[in-house]
């Protein structure tokens, strides 16, 4: 029987097998330091306490006063010992405070709740104090996906447990190590929008259903929950291909999910729900993976926000020679650093170490239009259109291409043999039209 999926997309090593058996272990920074970026997702925060002042481990340490904020806490107990900038993933330097623990462990966690019996309102509360954002990159508050416009019918719910990315694997691993507390924050989220919750596995991890159906079946929640089985393609994760993969549902351009009638969420994201409600315990650690052939033992570890890269080696992390490139995320949609000192926050699904085997490290070539990017695109766009008119200073055209639909998934610049740097310059593309929009926007205003 066919699985479902999409047209287009591609099919890259899949380098899975490198961590898929590595149960996810606890591991702390060997410095005793987290440095956490003051925002994680939603609107600009500010820094709540000043340097010198102690904290608790769940303390709310930066936060803002608008309904984008999303509250960033100490990861750790201990002292503020500096807020300054400093280089995170993405390559930008952002503010950061710096806290030295005192290994107390001091707690400043809220009170468990019931999910199932509080009110809607406070649910959503919940979620927010917690600090919630997705886990799967895009770092988008909870509090603000769980609670759609009343003119948005909610339908369906899906747990997008795909993992489409190359290398990664500690949602593999948490759909095995904590099956109940996945299906537990799934149910909540049904609670809160009254939908029916789809987990979407690809087949590569089509073992897992059989564990996840006797939980859902022993919780009862048979009628509520199902499990959907996709191809094993990239980037079937992505939003927009899980629902149609799944439902058979198109999001339409420059709409969201909810405009399909749909909300997605992360297999972490869905584990930390049910931590703030049962445990009362902020998102304040998260699971990623260590892989690529650049490091001697591939593994999954779970470590406080804010831990440097960089304060995992060597002690967990033994970094090859011959490691030439340092990704925080996977090769296709992550980051490349200049090193690995940079905080794990709380969207890095992964930091993957690369090879000259596993990548290009050359300069591009001249891009000779052999269309192989629109071909593999599964967005249905022409990159080399949209590239040539960003080259060419022309954004406007750029824009009518669809340069603003692009998800960057990097499928176009996988198969270019001309080894052109196509998502960067559309990433750099989108940020100029933004800008643009945005004096436009007050221009008008004015």
């Amino acid at each position: 029987m066919s699985k479902h999926t999409f047209k287009g997309g591609i099919h890259p090593l899949e380098m899975k097998e490198l961590s898929n058996q590595c149960p996810i272990t606890p591991v702390f920074p060997s410095s005793k330091m987290v440095t956490i970026p003051v925002t994680m997702g939603g609107a600009p925060n500010t820094p709540c306490v000043a340097v010198g002042d102690l904290v608790a481990k769940g303390q709310i340490i930066a936060n803002g006063d608008k309904f984008m904020n999303c509250p960033v806490h100490s990861s750790v107990s201990g002292k503020v010992k500096k807020i300054q900038n400093c280089l995170v993933t993405g390559n930008m330097e952002v503010p950061c405070i710096i806290i030295e623990s005192d290994e107390e462990n001091r707690t400043a966690f809220m009170e468990p709740l019931d999910p199932f019996t509080c009110e809607p309102a406070d649910a959503l509360k919940r979620i927010k104090d917690a600090g919630i954002v997705g886990m799967g990159g895009a770092s988008f508050p909870a509090h603000v996906k769980l609670n759609p416009p009343e003119d948005k019918v909610i339908d369906y719910v899906l747990i997008n447990a795909a993992e489409c990315e190359p290398y990664l694997t500690c949602d593999e691993r948490t759909l095995q190590e904590q099956t109940e507390k996945v299906i537990d924050g799934t149910a909540i989220i049904l609670r809160l929008v009254g939908a029916q919750g789809i987990i979407a596995l690809e087949e590569n991890k089509e073992y897992i259903k059989p564990k996840l159906m006797e939980v859902i079946q022993a919780k009862g929640y048979g009628d509520d929950i199902s499990v959907c089985v996709v191809k094993t393609k990239y980037p079937q994760g992505s939003e927009k291909f899980i629902v149609a993969s799944c439902l058979g549902i198109e999001i339409p351009s420059a709409k969201l999910p909810a405009d399909a009638g749909t909300i997605i969420s992360n297999v972490g994201t869905v584990c930390a729900i049910s931590d703030a409600f049962r445990l009362g315990m902020p998102l304040i650690e998260r699971s990623l993976t260590i892989s690529g052939l650049g490091v001697e033992k591939p593994c999954n570890i779970r470590v406080p926000v804010g831990t440097l890269v960089s304060d995992l080696i060597p002690d967990v992390v033994q970094v090859k020679d011959e490691t030439v490139k340092i990704i925080s995320g996977g090769p296709m949609m992550g980051f490349a650093m200049p090193s690995a000192n940079f905080p794990v926050a709380k969207g890095t699904s992964g930091v993957t170490f690369l090879t000259e085997k596993e990548t290009y490290i050359g300069e591009e070539d001249q891009c000779i239009s052999c269309g192989a990017c629109s071909k593999m695109c599964a967005m249905r766009l022409n990159p080399v259109l949209i590239v040539r008119e960003l080259k060419a200073g022309n954004l406007n055209k750029a824009k009518r291409f669809g340069l603003m639909d692009c998800i960057e998934c990097g499928c176009c610049a996988f198969v270019c043999p001309a080894h052109v740097n196509i998502v960067q310059r559309v990433r750099l593309g989108k940020g100029l039209m933004r800008q643009k929009m945005a004096e436009a926007k007050a221009k008008e205003a004015k």
